[in-house]
């Protein structure tokens, strides 16, 4: 039987703020346990929340991006359920009303543009962290430890429709989520911090049918990786069940990246499980309209928009504007190099950083923020290509040269050294290719016997004879009309 993936992304994106929620206590990390925390956070007798401004100001800015609707009224309830790390016993979320409804975000998938429906964005306050293997006695047993820091912190769960069909869907979606967040500084995006975690909603149907077949739950994922090494898991787990005569119990299930497998943690609750009713500490959240002008008004410029921008006006093709917006941070060093560039060099500025920015960066674990090569040393290297000053294969050595901490200043200072100046003078390349030409007189009758194959051999023996300086474009055309 064939089998249709059916997949849908709960994604907590923790607020860039520097206090909590409800309470003023600090959201930074790394703070010894329990110490990031105040009564209302412990949920003491006697406190009551206050809701946290710039959180909500966030929640705007993400609804905005995304073309959804910002709710004036919301309303928080409390959702119950029992961890050891959640000291109300509930946690203070949104469900009838939340704050953003709808919205749409695109993403590639591979060269095809798809754009993805969202249900709703809603605020909530996280939970605290168990840490289960780091108190150990002196007999040989072991206890798990409660680090409430965390408690509080302010979140927006961002919820899909189940529109996604396969895990490289799903991981293109993660992925523009991120970049989105990031680019708005709503979320600093960290991973490894668990600022930015999905849950994965996965379910497989016999093709054509339109029911939706029953849905497990992979929780808490922090890597691209993981989600989807744990959705390809999954559906091959449920295909497996299914066809052996099983059937998918509806539950919550982690994914073990050491045996690269999901298992299960818990059945899956329903809403009626949690027995949400409002909370009677908070009123209802009302945004005005004039508070969603206003920070309309103060939003960047979006992905969306700087992409149509960059194939409208630099003439950049739809992946390589995707490319120049994967994230704001690589979007600001394409603008600051091209700034300092002509217009007209956009696609030879976007296929360095493609290149050999990006390949490098990776082998040396940076990121484009941390990149030694300033946009203006990257102008210059791009500005002595187009004039013809050295060829593409030159400009690594300068770019190389660069990236060990030579200034933009020391551009031409390296072409001289290095001897990398491209032979451009016409009478030069004439005779270059004549000399040629009459050395291999075989291969220039076989290319005018029909074997186009030959041409590419005389430019390469040109090339060879030249020392690689000589300008390819050059040497082309001037061998064209000798051999026309």
């Amino acid at each position: 039987m064939k089998w249709e993936i059916v997949i849908g992304l709960e994604t907590h994106v923790q607020l860039s703020t520097a206090s909590k929620i409800f309470s003023g206590s600090s959201t930074a990390v790394g703070a010894e346990p329990n110490t990031h925390t105040c009564a209302t956070d412990l949920a003491l007798p006697g406190t009551l929340p206050v809701m946290n401004r710039n959180a909500v100001h966030k929640a705007i800015q993400f609804g905005l991006a995304i073309n959804a609707h910002v709710a004036e009224f919301s309303q928080f309830e409390r959702k119950h359920y029992f961890y050891p790390d959640l000291p109300k016993n509930y946690q203070t979320s949104q469900l009838e009303h939340p704050i953003v409804s709808g919205g749409q975000i695109s993403f590639m998938v591979g060269d095809e543009l798809k754009t993805l429906n969202l249900t709703r964005a809603h605020l909530e306050e996280d939970a605290g962290k168990s840490l289960h293997d780091n108190y150990h006695f002196e007999d040989g047993g072991s206890a798990t430890g409660i680090d409430l820091n965390r408690t509080g912190t302010p979140l927006l769960e961002v919820v899909t429709e189940p529109e996604l069909h396969s895990a490289a869907e799903a991981v293109a979606y993660a992925r523009a989520l991120h970049s989105l967040v990031v680019w708005l500084g709503v979320c600093d995006g960290n991973l490894q911090e668990g600022n930015f975690r999905c849950d994965a909603n996965v379910s497989i149907r016999p093709a054509g049918q339109k029911e939706l077949g029953t849905r497990t739950e992979i929780k808490n994922v922090n890597s691209f990786r993981f989600l989807e090494r744990a959705i390809l898991y999954e559906v091959e787990r449920q295909i497996e069940v299914l066809e052996d005569g099983g059937t998918i119990v509806q539950e919550t299930r982690l994914y073990d990246d050491v045996n690269d497998e999901t298992r299960s943690m818990r059945t899956k609750e329903d809403a009626q499980d949690y027995r949400y009713f409002p909370c009677p500490d908070l009123p209802p959240l009302i945004v005005s309209k004039e508070w969603i002008e206003e920070v309309r008004q103060s939003m960047p410029e979006l992905p969306d928009a700087c992409r149509a921008r960059y194939e409208s006006q630099l003439g950049l093709s739809a992946y390589d504007a995707a490319q120049m917006t994967v994230n704001r941070e690589t979007a600001d060093y394409f603008e600051a190099v091209l700034a300092l560039s002509k217009a007209d060099n956009a696609k030879v500025i976007a296929n360095w950083i493609m290149g050999d920015v990006n390949a490098t960066l990776n082998s040396s674990g940076l990121e484009i923020t941390d990149i030694p090569v300033t946009p203006a040393g990257l102008a210059k290297l791009v500005e002595r290509i187009t004039d013809g000053t050295i060829s593409h294969k030159a400009a690594r050595d300068v770019f190389q040269a660069l990236w060990a901490g030579k200034n933009e200043a020391d551009v031409d200072k390296i072409i001289e050294a290095k001897g990398l100046k491209q032979i451009s003078d016409t009478g030069a390349l004439e005779a270059l290719v004549d000399s040629v030409m009459a050395a291999n007189a075989d291969i220039v009758e076989e290319f005018r016997s029909g074997k186009e194959k030959a041409f590419n051999s005389l430019v390469g023996r040109v090339m060879r004879e030249a020392k690689g300086k000589a300008n390819p474009a050059q040497v082309n055309e001037i061998l064209k009309k000798k051999l026309s």
